[in-house]
């Protein structure tokens, strides 16, 4: 009888890949949230009886999908809300890339709405992210609320994100998506949109437009509930000296605020068929948008998440926990829009998942002030027992794809 090996959080003990894409039931299915304990369990990707993924069981609905029905629902949307009277009528959060170019440029130029862009800043700007979110804004023409967090709690709270839970972005992530629906009370703009769909990877939300009366919301009547990388709320205000009013903005808006709202939060992408590629392709039209001069390590690709210094790190460690590296995600997308076949997408996987992202690894050390060392033994602590295998001085993934 073979040994039975843990699985860490809360991940399916048996390992299986989508028999369509290459994306396995080890990748969580949602972000992790601000109440997120350690050691809490998550969703993870639903692989069907018959070998199918979530998202290629919707990317495969989207071919059913009759596109011009759903854009005269967009139209009827936003011709309820189009202002004459020079302010605001919605908000498109982003920071240049592809996805929030096209989204705000399309809203503004083709269907007439006055979008204000919203942008959470990365940790660290590439040079060429930046170029890219200066475009956006001069070349594409839009008006943009930059709210940038205390850097020191921004630099302990990613620090201790990796600390304790492996995740470089665990922060970021929270206030990137709480930061619009906080700028639409503040302006009073009734709608808020996002790009892509989160169902196009898998994420369980509601098809056209995600609540923000949902129970996330209660974070600042249950402050004693919430960690932040990792730590209690209450730990980093006593232990961190962390006053509560530099942790707000990490936080979700005041709830009973939202709840006399009329706020709306749509995905562009349910109303618009949405191909990543073909929104790269619209971003250098329209917004000058540039990929990286090179490849992206761990990946083939070279315009996807591109603006951090510490994204490539992040997909190194959904790695070292998931076994499922960039190359996974970026293939997996990319076979689902028919760009790829599942026999490429398995070799693309085999030649980069996993490559070590040592461009800028130096410096996201130094800037979060945490030892190489150190970042390394948290790599191997973290690895789940039923996905890795010690073997002399390194590692090797029980279940490879193949």
């Amino acid at each position: 009888m073979s040994e039975k090996l843990e699985a860490y959080y809360g991940l399916p003990e048996q390992v299986v890949f989508c028999k369509r894409c290459v994306m396995s039931n080890q990748r969580p299915a949602s972000y992790p949230e601000f109440k997120h304990k350690p050691d809490r369990k998550a969703p993870t990707l639903n692989i069907g009886e018959d070998g199918i993924c979530d998202a290629c069981r919707f990317a495969e609905q989207k071919e059913q999908i009759d596109w011009e029905a759903r854009e005269r629902e967009l139209v009827k949307l936003l011709d309820k809300y189009r202002r004459e009277d020079g302010y605001y009528d919605c908000i498109v959060p982003g920071s240049g890339g592809k996805d929030s170019a096209y989204a705000a440029h399309i809203l503004k130029y083709k269907y007439g709405m006055h979008p204000l862009t919203v942008t959470w800043p990365p940790l660290l700007y590439t040079d060429y992210g930046q170029q890219n979110f200066r475009n956006w804004i001069e070349v594409g023409g839009f008006d943009n609320i930059t709210f940038k967090p205390n850097g020191r709690v921004m630099k302990l709270l990613t620090r201790l994100g990796i600390e304790n839970l492996l995740h470089p972005f665990q922060t970021f992530i929270l206030g990137q998506k709480n930061i619009a629906p906080k700028i639409a009370l503040r302006y009073n703009i009734p709608l808020v949109f996002y790009g892509e769909n989160e169902a196009e990877y898998g994420n369980p939300i509601a098809e056209n437009n995600t609540s923000l009366r949902d129970k996330s919301y209660y974070a600042n009547q249950n402050l004693d509930e919430i960690y932040l990388g990792g730590v209690p709320i209450r730990e980093l205000r006593e232990k961190y000296n962390i006053p509560l009013v530099d942790l707000l903005a990490f936080l979700p808006a005041d709830y009973q605020e939202l709840e006399k709202s009329k706020i709306e939060v749509h995905y562009l992408g349910y109303y618009l068929k949405w191909t990543p590629q073909e929104a790269y392709y619209y971003a250098v039209e329209y917004t000058a948008f540039q990929a990286r001069p090179f490849r992206t390590q761990g990946t083939y690709s070279k315009y996807n998440s591109i603006d951090d210094k510490i994204d490539d790190l992040h997909y190194y460690t959904t790695y070292m926990k998931f076994g499922l590296g960039r190359a996974s995600y970026d293939t997996s997308q990319e076979i689902r829009n028919k760009h790829l076949t599942r026999e490429e997408g398995i070799a693309l996987v085999q030649k980069f998942d996993g490559e070590f992202p040592d461009r800028y690894f130096r410096e996201v050390m130094e800037y979060l002030e945490m030892d190489q060392e150190v970042f390394f033994e948290l790599c191997d602590k973290f690895r789940s027992p039923h996905l890795w295998k010690k073997e002399g001085d390194g590692w090797r993934l029980i279940h490879p794809l193949a």
